[in-house]
């Protein structure tokens, strides 16, 4: 899996059970693979490129990733253990409105770097059937994390999802670490540690009034973000306040605190009920972050639940690798009530990198 964030590849080797319908999992070896300088500007810039240029950089991830994974399986000592590959890739551009959503890392170049049967392509379908072709993980959180009322994901983009009686909403919230990790290298950091410099900071009324107007919070469920929503919508309206960076951050922590608060409050139909919400993602060691949504949500009877790291790092990473498998037994792996498609579907694209 590689996010919005670009910190790296996330790649976890997951173990299934599955008994009468109900999932177990065993996330026996995780790492992620920073990208070097070269690789982020590569993938900043992929929607810049030429069509020929773009083909060529899809299938040189391809091989990347492949070459990722099988370092992975040397550290690990996971050779003849891992049976199938299931990549998300990277998502460059995503206009379902149009049909039309992409993530580079060809599939059949990961098959053939890795020789093993490899899974891609995985949100295609749905946009097909005139879905959003995202979030696509509410079917692992469905499967593998149903104890749960809310799951919220604060990466590159934040996307919560909602456990209800009659089957699952979700849907991507506001931009998150991607433009928190934009203000914070304004200072030389890669990200801001623990929220402190937004700690630090303080509101800029007229910013957060500015941000909130924008269009997109005004649009029902199903929607979904692409990449440039941050970096070209969000990011430019920032820095035209001309805040410091200690309060950039601060306003926009308040603005992601506000817009999870909005969409829990519609989401939830009786407050009264104490419900749970697991946040997971690289927002979720931001603990400034975290204390501001606890606080937020406490009037609504929702109770904010961080869980071990591994699940925080690599949920993203787990679900695809459920989505994979289910793609390979042929079920529903998509589910057409988060993402407005026609129908559920069996996303994916295979290809048998394994010698017959």
């Amino acid at each position: 899996m590689s996010g919005s964030s670009l910190d790296g590849l996330d790649i976890a080797f997951v173990e299934f059970d599955e008994t009468g319908g109900k999932w177990n999992y065993n996330i026996k070896a995780a790492a992620c693979y920073n990208y070097n300088e070269d690789w982020i500007n590569k993938l900043k810039t992929a929607t810049e490129l030429s069509a020929y240029d773009y083909q060529l950089l899809h299938t040189s991830y391809g091989k990347y990733i492949g070459e990722q994974v099988n370092k992975f399986i040397e550290a690990n000592e996971l050779h003849h253990q891992v049976q199938l590959i299931c990549s998300h890739g990277h998502t460059t551009f995503h206009v379902p409105a149009l049909g039309m959503t992409g993530q580079i890392g060809d599939g059949a170049t990961i098959a053939a770097t890795t020789e093993i049967n490899v899974v891609s392509d995985l949100r295609a379908l749905d946009v097909a059937f005139g879905g959003q072709g995202a979030p696509i993980v509410p079917i692992g959180e469905k499967l593998l994390l149903n104890e749960y009322d809310f799951c919220l994901n604060l990466g590159g983009i934040a996307n919560i999802s909602y456990n209800k009686a009659d089957g699952y909403i979700a849907f991507d919230v506001c931009a998150a670490n991607r433009v928190l990790n934009m203000l914070s290298h304004k200072e030389g950091k890669e990200y801001d540690e623990n929220g402190a410099l937004a700690a630090a900071g303080k509101t800029d009324t007229a910013l957060l009034t500015k941000l909130n107007s924008l269009d997109y919070y005004k649009k029902p469920f199903p929607k979904s973000l692409a990449n440039s929503f941050g970096i070209e919508e969000v990011f430019p309206i920032i820095e035209e306040a001309n805040l410091t960076t200690a309060n950039a951050l601060r306003t926009y922590v308040e603005h992601i605190v506000l817009q999870l608060g909005y969409s829990i409050q519609t989401l939830q139909t009786n407050p009264s009920t104490p419900r749970k919400l697991l946040v997971t993602g690289g927002g979720a060691f931001n603990t400034f972050l975290v204390k501001k949504l606890q606080d937020a949500v406490s009037t609504l009877n929702v109770e904010v639940i961080v869980p071990d790291a591994t699940l925080i790092n690599y949920k993203e990473a787990l679900v695809m690798a459920l989505i994979g498998v289910l793609r390979w037994r042929e079920e529903y792996n998509v589910l057409h009530s988060v993402t407005g498609a026609k129908r559920s579907s069996i996303g994916g694209a295979v290809w048998i990198g394994q010698e017959a």
